[in-house]
């Protein structure tokens, strides 16, 4: 059963530039997927309409059901709580602690302080890094930094996570760790979008996507190798 489905969707930015060109691809519940694809091929743009950042200039976008184009300021927040975003820059907030980081999407719920602090700490448990719960963001290392913002995203029990060029910043050992880590999550169920340029990091997907100029160029799945 698809939990994202693009159908035939267009996405221009001011200026007549099109990122997104017809698409047309779905993803299934519990699927681990990557997007592939050169620089400016669209892959960005793709989470970000899924995450409700931008809107479908024309077609139909679903994600659990809903359609992106006629959700409001009212109805977004309520899907947003359903998704994890991990992007290639942290944005951890400096002038808190790792903790106070991971708690935030829970205290803008409405969850309570204790509530959100445990919570907060079972996220960081799993990423491995309860012991710098305390720590300043800056006082991390870039994977360390990449693994608060995973425990960021699945502080919620989100059912969707997209993760945008996660390993782009990351030297090897660091990568291979922060996509083990969304392996395991995906194995809890939780359904996987990655964006990567790294094609040595696309083992054990169910699929790959690869984008060129805002569409699907090609499809491979668990079976095939990519680049064959």
């Amino acid at each position: 059963m698809s939990i994202i489905s693009f159908s035939h969707v267009t996405k221009k930015y001011p200026g007549d530039v099109v990122a997104l060109a017809d698409l047309t691809l779905a993803v299934n519940e519990g699927e681990l997927v990557f997007l592939t694809g050169p620089s400016g091929a669209g892959k960005s743009t793709l989470l970000k309409l899924v995450a409700g950042i931008e809107r479908p200039t024309g077609g139909v976008l679903l994600v659990s059901g809903q359609d992106m184009r006629k959700l409001n300021r009212t109805t977004l927040p309520f899907l947003r709580r359903k998704l994890g975003l991990i992007l290639q820059q942290h944005r951890l907030l400096q002038d808190r602690n790792v903790l106070d980081n991971v708690m935030l999407p829970l205290v803008v719920t409405g969850a309570s302080p204790q509530e959100s602090r445990q919570r907060a700490m079972v996220a960081l448990e799993r990423v491995g890094l309860d012991a710098k719960a305390l720590a300043a963001p800056m006082s991390l290392s870039g994977g360390e930094q990449q693994r608060v913002s995973i425990a960021r995203a699945i502080v919620h029990k989100p059912r969707i996570i997209l993760a945008d060029e996660p390993t782009a910043n990351l030297d090897r050992a660091s990568a291979k760790g922060v996509i083990d880590m969304l392996h395991t999550f995906n194995s809890a169920g939780v359904t996987c979008i990655i964006s990567t340029h790294d094609e040595r990091l696309l083992q054990g997907a169910d699929r790959v996507f690869e984008l060129a100029r805002g569409k699907v160029a090609a499809v491979h799945d668990a079976e095939s190798e990519v680049g064959a």
